[in-house]
């Protein structure tokens, strides 16, 4: 990808040239994602030129890959859409060559260049015969303030997306087990292909090396080893994307997760609390009806009926004359 970039002149053959078997197809469009990204500030020309074949390539691999291929292919879009690297009418005409969309194919049109519009809104430079004072080192100096505010910004979105993400339907506990699983063997923890990347030769990284080449087996064995890092850097960092969006993903489970526990730890939390109320009052009752029983007379005192006390006189008794 360096040497792309470093080699921004022969940006029209790079493009036009991008072909690859079918099973590194997507592994370019990873490539092709890498130096579009990268080079906004050093070869912008990258993504003018890639722009107007991009909606072919994605079709074309869409329709060679497999199914699996299109979800990450849908990734790299939506990475552009947040980061604005192309129009949304653009990626939603890409988004409908892989058919993410409906509508079929649409009409294929330049990309816009999005560096270029950049540039062209950049206020002209102020010579410095014709600035008056400190005024061209002022505006200057508060033209670099808003390109640190605006980069802060987009590294403040960048960390902040679980702020403005809206509550979803939480995951099943299972769900994200299973989510939770995956990232084991997700690219980071390769220590394979970082071990291949470590010991990558330093000319296939440094430009300046390229001066040491002499003759022409040497240039085509410096080309083959670049194109070999090539394939093993955009695999590898198209798998790091893939990673970076499900942790983001991941992240944002666990927090829909851990809302709803928490809502759930608050309603039982109520219900222990009513509970523990009934209880108490259960508890009250029985107290108040141990206290009555223990003030009842003793019946097991009292003289029996038969014994101690006299009969009661019998109706002839209490109404005889004499």
């Amino acid at each position: 990808m360096m040497v792309m970039m470093n080699g921004a002149m022969g940006d029209t053959r790079v493009v036009c040239t991008w072909t690859a078997k079918p099973s590194r197809k997507l592994t370019f469009l990873y490539l092709a994602n890498d130096v579009i990204q990268n080079s906004k500030k050093k070869g912008p020309e990258f993504g003018r030129d890639f722009g107007p074949v991009l909606v072919d390539a994605f079709g074309h691999v869409a329709r060679e890959a497999e199914d699996s291929c299109k979800r990450p292919m849908e990734r790299v879009l939506a990475i552009w859409q947040e980061r604005a690297v192309f129009e949304a009418d653009f990626i939603d005409q890409i988004r409908r060559a892989i058919g993410s969309l409906p509508g079929g194919d649409a009409p294929k049109k330049a990309a816009p260049d999005v560096s270029r519009q950049a540039e062209e809104k950049r206020p002209p430079p102020v010579a410095a015969g014709h600035a008056s004072g400190n005024g061209g080192d002022k505006k200057a100096a508060k033209r670099r303030h808003e390109q640190v505010q605006v980069a802060k910004t987009e590294e403040e979105d960048d960390d902040d997306y679980l702020v403005n993400c809206s509550p979803r339907e939480p995951p099943e506990t299972e769900e994200l087990i299973k989510a939770l699983q995956e990232l084991e063997q997700a690219a980071s923890g390769d220590a394979a292909v970082r071990r291949r990347i470590a010991a990558l030769p330093p000319e296939v990284q440094d430009p300046s090396l390229l001066s040491k080449i002499k003759d022409a087996p040497s240039a085509e064995r410096l080309s083959r080893m670049v194109e070999e890092a090539c394939v093993l850097l955009a695999d590898y960092n198209g798998r790091l994307a893939a990673e970076l969006d499900d942790r983001k993903q991941l992240a944002r489970m666990l927090a829909n997760y851990l809302r709803s526990q928490k809502e759930l730890l608050a309603q039982k939390e109520r219900k222990l609390e009513e509970y523990k109320q009934k209880l108490a009052k259960v508890t009250l009752v029985r107290k108040e009806l141990r206290t009555h029983i223990q003030n009842l007379p003793d019946f097991s005192k009292l003289p029996a009926s038969t014994k101690g006390l006299a009969p009661l006189p019998s109706a002839g008794d209490l109404f005889s004359k004499d």
